[in-house]
């Protein structure tokens, strides 16, 4: 008779939950295989939920952070769970009336939250860190279910007061969304699951893939995970691969802003070593991933609030208008440019749950006498958020600036017309003072004392622009000077009279403030 061949957890997941199985043969113990975590996450989390809509809604109390609730659920069933071909199970649920208003928070239906774990199986992805947990991913692209260890579970339990403090007042974050934490205690083993928003859909294409901290100490991807056909790119890989991605302005500065708002949160509560995680998708290959194994309910988008890229770092009321008039191939992604490729961003910080403890500060000590302590992963909060902040403001994310000749060349072309038209204006004014002098030399000579009596109202009378009269009257005066030799004493009297009488009042005028063609004349 074959001995039956199960998964078998590190001797250490007992206590962490973070292992990852191994095949062994075993007689005494039924171990939970993969199929069978699965299947109890599906039927753990669909009994809890369907439970917790019989419970009256109402305001979140401190002591309901705290709250865990456990359920049996043997394989023949009983009289408040079904049966299930699994081995036996109990199922905790950590905070169920907390994480209820969170999902509120996020426009999750317990319907849609149910159909979207429950419904389809759930599909197991790589884990490229270093850590041992594994994730799966439900089929609609919506959730993300990770194991933690017991003192990232603990740890995270501690932060949820604080947690739904910081959602109140901004729901549009780059953080991790939490949707839930359980626990599963099978065969002796416990395993614990964090429930959360999935930041890159497998509907398009990743052609890059980082996992960004803004330190350089061993920050590259591995021979191994380079070999894969979607690998996890790091720090100093993204140095030689981009020279930065660029974002217009505004875009540049919302992200900006809410990188450092949600660094300033964890700085607070003393965590250290997350990660950006950023994926990139280049339009111009137009590529397309494994689009099409989700269910035809959940094409086109993500449908949770604030889930994508593009919401995350949008004010209030922007996200919903751009998404609407967005074509559904974007997926919510960010625009971006790299050289002459236009890109899709989809980011989002991980790994939030390492508080600075003891063992941290110890490991931080012992890396700093090998290596220069400021390069390592592991450093005190305020600087590591300081470090992640200037990496990605000036080494990843880059604004584009406005080519610098364009305003000028804008004033350039709006003084020409104005230039041109003063030209023209004096020219004119030019020519009809010269006929006017011409006329009035004509009259001075004619005997008809009637005539001879216009040539001091013609000019006095005429109104024109004060910068404009002095210069036409000065060119006037210096057409006096010419004819004046050639012309007898009583011509040159009175053109000399005529100047006397306009150049006082033209002076007055022209020292006015009003004069808008004295800069170019």
């Amino acid at each position: 008779m074959n001995k039956r061949t199960v998964y078998k957890m590190n001797s250490t997941s007992d206590d962490t939950g973070g292992g990852r199985p191994q095949k062994t043969a075993s007689k005494d113990h039924k171990k939970p295989t993969a199929e069978a975590l699965r299947g109890a996450i599906q039927l753990g989390i669909g009994y809890t939920v369907g439970n917790l809509t019989s419970k009256p809604d109402r305001d979140v109390l401190m002591q309901d952070f705290y709250v865990v609730e456990s359920a049996f659920l043997p394989s023949e069933g009983s009289n408040l769970t079904p049966a299930h071909h699994y081995p036996d199970f109990r199922f905790k649920t950590y905070a169920p009336l907390a994480f209820r208003y969170f999902r509120e928070l996020f426009g999750i239906k317990p319907d849609d939250y149910l159909y979207s774990i429950c419904k389809e199986p759930l599909i197991e992805l790589s884990n490229p860190g270093a850590s041992s947990s594994w994730f799966y991913l439900t089929s609609d692209d919506e959730f993300i279910i990770k194991t933690v260890q017991h003192k990232e579970a603990e740890f995270l339990q501690k932060l949820l007061p604080g947690y739904y403090m910081n959602l109140n007042q901004n729901p549009r974050t780059l953080l991790p969304k939490f949707y839930g934490l359980y626990c599963i205690q099978c065969g002796g083993v416990n395993i614990r699951l964090v429930v959360m928003n999935n930041v890159l859909p497998r509907s398009l294409k990743m052609h890059y893939k980082y996992d960004l901290k803004g330190s350089t100490y061993k920050r590259r991807a591995s021979r191994k995970e380079r070999a894969k056909t979607s690998a996890t790119f790091k720090d100093l890989d993204f140095q030689e691969m981009f020279d930065g991605l660029y974002f217009d302005a505004d875009t540049y500065n919302a992200l900006m802003k809410t990188l450092q708002r949600d660094c300033r949160v964890l700085e607070s509560f003393k965590i250290m070593d997350y990660s950006l995680l950023l994926g990139i998708h280049v339009l111009d290959r137009k590529m397309r991933g494994r689009g099409g194994r989700g269910d035809s309910k959940r094409q086109g988008g993500q449908k949770v609030l604030y889930s994508t890229a593009l919401e995350s770092i949008q004010g209030d009321g922007k996200a919903a208008e751009v998404l609407a008039d967005t074509d559904d191939d974007t997926m919510g992604g960010i625009p971006a440019k790299h050289k002459d490729e236009k890109l899709l961003i989809f980011l989002g910080i991980i790994d939030i749950l390492q508080s600075y403890r003891f063992i941290k500060k110890v490991e931080h000590s012992w890396k700093a006498l090998v290596h220069d302590g400021d390069t390592v992963s592991v450093h005190r909060p305020n600087f590591y958020a300081d470090r992640f902040l200037k990496f990605m403001g000036s080494t990843v994310f880059k604004k584009i600036h406005p080519l610098r000749g364009a305003s000028s060349r804008r004033k350039k072309n709006s003084i020409r017309p104005c230039r041109s038209a003063s030209q023209e204006a004096l020219s004119t004014m030019k020519e009809e003072s010269l006929d006017r002098k011409a006329q009035s030399l004509e009259n001075l000579d004619d005997p008809d004392p009637s005539s001879s009596q216009k040539t001091d109202v013609i000019l006095s009378t005429t109104r024109i622009h004060p910068a404009i009269s002095v210069n036409t009257i000065s060119s006037a005066s210096s057409i006096d000077d010419k004819d004046s030799e050639s012309r007898d004493h009583r011509t040159s009297t009175s053109t000399l009279a005529l100047e006397d009488s306009v150049l006082p009042t033209t002076d007055s005028q022209a020292s006015t403030p009003e004069s808008g063609l004295d800069v170019y004349l």
